[in-house]
């Protein structure tokens, strides 16, 4: 459904007729909790608490059907809280069924649970009757159908984002292990996640192991996992540190334990990840628009992917904005009477999908000759604040890849270049 910003509301009210059962259901890991409500907001039978497999959804089914006998209603709409993954099932088993499921913020659900009874309190019932509420006054989105090679390539980020962290947490535990147990080796390799110290860490990583060796046997070890080493004059630095280190001596075997299990997590993550980013660009070869855009210079196969991924196809978006707001990188305003607050993004949207759109716009300002002179423009002649100016930016990258994928046409960077530099 396309529409302008200022008419969402209506339209989505529009949606919901005298002959619609309004459904809410609570959603959690192991049981949910359905209400249903008329379109003015009348609470009908009783709560229904079902369990999160088929039989409770045929329950569900059931439940709805039957309100829907009894109050001589036509049309059902089902509102529901993306509850961490646990919705996943329920609106696929119920759109499979031809049933129109739509979400409701979870941070609107907290704002709006007072609209009733006054009161602060909170259960399961009364989560679903909210629920239920706010679906019927029009505060829900409709779920963005997806095919499934942008259905994949989101789950494929998102296992490389979990993927990445585990790497850099193993990278950040080898340094703290070698500060402990060998510290001088930073006198030798300026990084310790490169081969030469990885190696050596692999081979003879506390300095008792070093004291036991000559120069010619740390290179012998070396060729056996190295086509290039660092050789003789190394070596011998390698174990002149070693004899004098003030690295921890007690606990050797367990620190040589924990070595080894964090070089094979590091071993693990890096082929995982080499992996992932395989599947993401074979993905990206079945997205007829992932070609025009991975030939802007400055946006990679990740940050495409991310951005993809995240938003699905581009061509549905009616408008720029409209895929900032998905991104919740629209602006918001704080201001009451004569007090005007500053203007922030509202961050209610995706997380990855907003990280993905300002990494791309922050590698579009180092490497694209439009956007570089626009952030220039903007700070130097302009007097925005850098970061302001990238945000701004945000905006125009997002307006620029609906506009790609509406239109068909490559990017050319000399006819979005500032007025001002090609006059």
């Amino acid at each position: 459904m396309k529409f302008k910003a200022q008419a969402k509301q209506n339209q989505l009210l529009e949606r919901i007729s005298t002959q619609h059962l309004v459904v809410g259901i609570d959603i959690a890991q192991q049981s949910h909790v359905a209400r249903a409500v008329n379109f003015r907001g009348i609470l009908l039978g009783t709560p229904l608490h079902f369990s999160n497999d088929d039989a409770g959804f045929s329950l569900l089914l059931q439940w709805m059907k039957n309100l829907q006998e009894t109050h001589q209603l036509n049309d059902a709409i089902i509102g529901m809280e993306p509850t961490g993954h646990y919705w996943l099932s329920l609106a696929a088993w119920l759109k499979s069924r031809s049933l129109e499921v739509v979400l409701v913020n979870p941070h609107l659900v907290k704002k709006n649970k007072e609209n009733r009874d006054n009161t602060p309190s909170k259960s399961d019932i009364k989560d679903a009757f909210v629920i239920a509420d706010m679906v019927k006054n029009g505060y829900y989105t409709l779920i963005k159908e997806s095919s499934e090679v942008f259905m994949e390539l989101r789950v494929l980020m998102a296992n490389r984002e979990t993927i990445v962290h585990r790497l850099v947490s193993a990278k950040n535990q080898i340094h703290r292990w070698v500060d402990i147990v060998f510290p001088e080796l930073r006198q030798v390799y300026k990084h310790l996640i490169g081969a030469g110290a990885l190696a050596t860490l692999r081979l003879f990583p506390t300095p008792a192991d070093l004291q036991k060796l000559t120069v010619r046997q740390v290179v012998e070890g070396w060729k056996t996992v190295m086509k290039r080493h660092s050789g003789e004059r190394r070596a011998g630095e390698l174990l002149a540190l070693a004899a004098c280190s003030v690295g921890a001596k007690h606990a050797e075997k367990a620190y040589k334990l924990h070595l080894q299990q964090l070089l094979a997590e590091y071993d693990l993550a890096t082929e995982q990840l080499q992996v992932i980013e395989d599947e993401v660009a074979n993905a990206l070869a079945r997205i007829p628009l992932a070609k025009p855009l991975l030939a802007i210079k400055g946006l990679s196969t990740l940050a495409v992917a991310g951005i993809l991924g995240e938003a699905g196809d581009l061509s549905g978006y009616a408008h720029g904005n409209a895929l900032l707001r998905h991104a919740g990188l629209n602006l918001a305003e704080a201001s009451s009477g004569k007090w005007k607050g500053q203007m922030s993004i509202s961050k209610r949207g995706r997380p990855r999908l907003r990280h993905a759109l300002f990494m791309a716009t922050m590698a579009l300002i180092m490497n694209d000759e439009s956007f570089k002179r626009q952030h220039e423009m903007n700070v130097k002649t302009k007097s925005m604040k850098p970061m302001r100016s990238v945000m701004k930016l945000c905006g125009r990258l997002a307006r620029l890849l609906v506009a790609i994928a509406q239109s068909g046409e490559a990017y050319e960077p000399n006819r979005a270049l500032p007025l001002k530099q090609t006059a």
